[in-house]
């Protein structure tokens, strides 16, 4: 069996980076992919301008170690990346007692697609690949 997400989208914000207790490297920001809007009948709705309207979705990404370090050096809000990764879910309780669920991608790879924003525009850099050192200690 096997669990493994591919997202292709553009990064929600600037990547935070932080460190836990035991010295890992932890980066994580918000992937956000879009797919067309269907309308009731399931055909692809077009705004008033005639443009195919999309839904967009965001998604937690986290990365550890080298890979969380690269991330928040070079990647910035805007940039299209793909993400190679595994679902994790979580359970915790928050401070109000009531228990609270989510789900993140734990990234293994992160390709860049696209070179920070300068100026409003993006121009694809080919494929820029991070991957996730096997000798990184990684939690879950």
């Amino acid at each position: 069996m096997t669990n493994t997400v591919l997202l292709v989208g553009n990064l929600g914000a600037d990547p935070e980076l932080r460190s836990a207790n035991s010295g890992t490297d932890i980066a994580s920001f918000s992937l956000g992919t879009s797919r067309p809007k269907r309308d009731s009948e399931g055909k692809t709705y077009k705004d008033a301008s005639g443009f195919t309207a999309k839904d967009t979705e965001w998604h937690r990404v986290t990365c550890f170690n080298g890979l969380g370090r690269i991330i928040a050096q070079h990647a910035t809000k805007g940039m299209l990346v793909s993400v190679r990764g595994r679902l994790h879910y979580t359970r915790w309780t928050d401070r109000e007692n009531i228990e609270r669920y989510g789900c993140e991608i734990i990234a293994e790879d992160v390709q860049f697609l696209s070179r920070p924003r300068q100026g409003g525009g993006s121009e694809p850099t080919g494929t820029g690949s991070f991957d996730q050192d096997l000798d990184d200690d990684v939690p879950f």
